[in-house]
């Protein structure tokens, strides 16, 4: 294992860690409809657990509601069902050939526990991208022990880690300033 590539693997693990974080931000509902929220909704599909994308399209109707459009007209009930059973706190209201989901507006109170939560996630990428960091630079230190690289180029190496864990905790604290934002919104 070289320096470059110890550096290679830890960026792609921090824009992992990341990609995380945004897809646990996603379920996280606003006040705003995003068909991103029924990601991960399941529902029992001739006796298999899939993901409500696979049997329906989801789209935005309005800013407060989503309209869940099924491929086969059998499925509304189970879709009514699973959005009900998805534990995101949605009444949905099954037609005759969709289920339209409106959102309710969120309290000032559930609003500052969501940001609280919002935190967490955020305090858990960072710990997450320090993890690597420190992962890194024991790699680095164990080539240092090995004889394979010198003391000035395992410095020099920790201090290039220290940079790229700063600019992924930086980019951890955008993302979750902007869903702060973006739930503080009324």
């Amino acid at each position: 294992m070289t320096i470059q590539g110890i550096k290679k693997d830890s960026e792609a693990r921090m824009k992992k860690s990341i990609e995380s974080l945004k897809g646990e931000l996603t379920r996280l509902r606003t006040g705003r409809a995003s068909a991103g929220l029924l990601d991960h909704v399941q529902l029992d599909y001739y006796g298999a657990p899939t993901p409500l994308a696979q049997v329906a399209s989801v789209s935005v109707a309005d800013a407060r509601s989503l309209l869940v459009t099924p491929w086969e007209k059998n499925l509304i009930p189970k879709i009514d069902k699973a959005i009900r059973d998805a534990g995101l706190g949605l009444n949905p209201v099954a037609g005759s050939d969709n289920v339209r989901v409106p959102l309710p507006a969120l309290s000032e109170e559930r609003r500052k526990e969501m940001v609280k939560v919002v935190r967490q996630e955020g305090e858990g990428a960072r710990v997450a991208i320090r993890n690597i960091r420190r992962d890194s630079i024991s790699q680095v230190k164990e080539l240092h022990k090995q004889k394979t690289i010198s003391e000035d180029e395992e410095r020099r190496a920790e201090e290039e880690f220290q940079k790229l864990t700063d600019r992924y905790i930086d980019e951890v604290d955008a993302v979750v300033e902007a869903k702060e934002a973006d739930l503080m919104e009324v």
